[in-house]
């Protein structure tokens, strides 16, 4: 335990002596002198740990608390004041969790208790991501890497974690993967095959995966965090690893499987009460329904996932699922409806909504293009060509940023086939060849070999 320097510690025995009525001679016998004490107040003399446990018990505080000025059970309290910021996080707005984790965090800084900064740091970066302010989050998360240089790199993967989320959720999923993917192989080279560590990083690595074409590999990573999952103890990875897998098996086409799988993450998330991540269930069978044709479940569950996260305040995700719940509005016909939930998104936004600025480049930007995909569709629908165009020619600026490529080539096909129609044929071609180039390689990155495999 890092020990004050003697100045300080002289002050402090200085001080409490005086509160509590004591004569050096008092403090200091039977086994010290009037004069130590007076040298050790003065600051001329660092103290021993055995004289200090002295002076401690004679001055009825813990010897903590005398060589750091700690209060005793400091440490403690602060972990139980983390945890009630967490639950507040789960439950409430990110805002009043993010105060706080705020309180805390200065409190640890005070009294120079890195663990405590670093998990209130961990909890503020999540607080940032909820409410859409990715920049920050991102400082937060790097800043708890920091302090937590000197501590094994299990200890740092949650820190990561949250630094690649934020990085997909800016539209960088490239990135987001390189993290995941040399953390798993710093891990392997170390032998530090901490299960929880491991799950963490395989079910993060699914959703940037799959957005970047890579079926393989985030099917990959969906086996290996089934296969970690019995060794793991805390529920909410458990959790939120049967929601990264739901993905897979959704691409896979086994729907059943995938609500299956769901529905385990929705009763853990449900005893749990964590209301962010019950919402992403939610979400996630809006999407298995409308998958599947079923439009009405599938309206129905992303409402309820919606209603979740604007009560929690939660303004990126709900945003993000307003593009979703859009998309099934215009397929069931409801375009008028759709188009007004699509439009506010890609503009400024409202302080009283809660939100952190609109979709667009650096901010949920493969949803951005979602949005001005979806707005091409509605105009072409309506004969505005032109209009058309414009949404499409965005979206595809946003998506080839992202490396978006499943949405990317869609998106191409969209534009290829209106540029057809208005006669320019050869505009027509190199739309398709960029999508068909996005899809040259199906199931893979450029990112160079898939991490290695730890022992299971």
């Amino acid at each position: 335990m890092p020990v004050d320097d003697p100045a300080e510690i002289g002050r402090r025995v200085l001080r409490l002596r005086g509160e509590r009525g004591l004569t050096q001679r008092q403090l200091a016998e039977p086994a010290y002198t009037a004069a130590y004490v007076s040298t050790l107040e003065s600051g001329k003399v660092r103290p021993s740990e055995a004289a200090l446990r002295h002076l401690a018990d004679r001055l009825g505080v813990s010897y903590e608390e005398l060589a750091t000025g700690r209060p005793a059970h400091l440490a403690a309290e602060l972990r139980l004041r983390l945890t009630d910021a967490r639950r507040a996080l789960a439950t409430g707005a990110p805002e009043d969790a993010a105060e706080l984790f705020r309180t805390a965090h200065e409190e640890a800084v005070t009294h120079s208790l890195a663990d405590e900064q670093a998990d209130a740091l961990l909890g503020l970066g999540d607080c940032l991501l909820e409410s859409g302010e990715l920049t920050d989050a991102r400082d937060r998360f790097a800043a708890a890497e920091r302090l937590l240089a000197d501590q094994p790199l299990p200890r740092r993967v949650p820190a990561v974690r949250g630094r690649a989320t934020a990085h997909l959720l800016s539209g960088e999923l490239r990135y987001a993967c390189y993290l995941l993917e040399s953390t798993l192989d710093e891990l392997d080279a170390a032998g530090l095959h901490d299960p929880e560590a491991l799950l963490l990083l395989y079910t993060a690595s699914i959703a940037p995966y799959m957005d970047m074409g890579a079926h393989a590999r985030a099917a990959h990573a969906a086996e290996l965090a089934l296969a970690l999952a019995p060794r793991v103890d805390d529920p909410a990875l458990v959790a939120g690893m049967h929601r990264g897998v739901a993905r897979t098996l959704i691409a896979e086409g086994r729907i059943a499987e995938a609500d299956a799988s769901l529905a385990k993450a929705q009763e853990l998330y449900r005893q749990l009460h964590i209301r962010t991540e019950l919402a992403h269930c939610h979400w996630m069978r809006g999407y298995v329904h409308a998958q599947d044709g079923d439009l009405g479940h599938a309206e129905n569950e992303l409402r309820t996932a919606r209603d979740i996260l604007a009560s929690k305040r939660a303004a990126l995700f709900t945003e993000q699922v307003e593009v979703e719940l859009a998309d099934v509005l215009r397929r069931r016909g409801k375009t008028d409806e759709a188009e007004a939930l699509l439009r506010p998104l890609l503009t400024a936004g409202d302080d009283e909504q809660g939100r952190a600025g609109p979709l667009g480049a650096g901010r949920g930007a493969v949803h951005a293009g979602g949005a001005h995909r979806l707005l091409g569709l509605i105009a072409e629908e309506r004969g505005d060509t032109e209009r058309a165009e414009e949404h499409y020619c965005a979206a595809l600026s946003l998506l080839e940023r992202s490396s978006a490529v499943g949405d990317l080539a869609d998106l191409c096909r969209l534009l290829g086939d209106l540029l057809r129609r208005t006669g320019r044929v050869e505009a027509a071609m190199d739309a398709y060849r960029t999508g068909l180039g996005h899809r040259a390689a199906p199931g893979t990155t450029t990112l160079g070999p898939a991490p290695a495999t730890p022992p299971m």
